[in-house]
């Protein structure tokens, strides 16, 4: 850590961000993305602050979209590892049998 101090401020950054999310303080955002600027994850902040309304509003939201996601990212993996090898019966089957 000593040798490399820009490395351990954006793993604090992060972790900033991340319990940020987890308290639901919306209100330290812009706070944190001054702070940010001039890190190793600036671009990371660029992005916050481009479509800062909508990382406002998933700081605030009492709602997720997880459990959509997780069922996409499966239904992803298994059609690419059946990719050029089956047609959608064998993609039903793989589907109904992996839950």
């Amino acid at each position: 850590e000593a040798g490399v101090p820009t490395l351990v401020e954006a793993r604090e950054i992060v972790a900033e961000f991340h319990g940020m999310i987890r308290r639901r303080a919306a209100a330290e955002l812009s706070s944190w993305i001054e702070r940010v600027r001039a890190s190793l994850v600036a671009s990371f902040a660029r992005g916050v602050t481009n479509d800062e309304a909508a990382v406002r509003a998933a700081i605030t939201s009492p709602w997720s979209n997880g459990q959509t996601e997780g069922q996409i990212t499966r239904l992803k993996l298994v059609r690419r590892q059946m990719y050029g090898r089956g047609k959608i019966d064998l993609l039903q089957a793989r589907l109904i049998g992996a839950e």
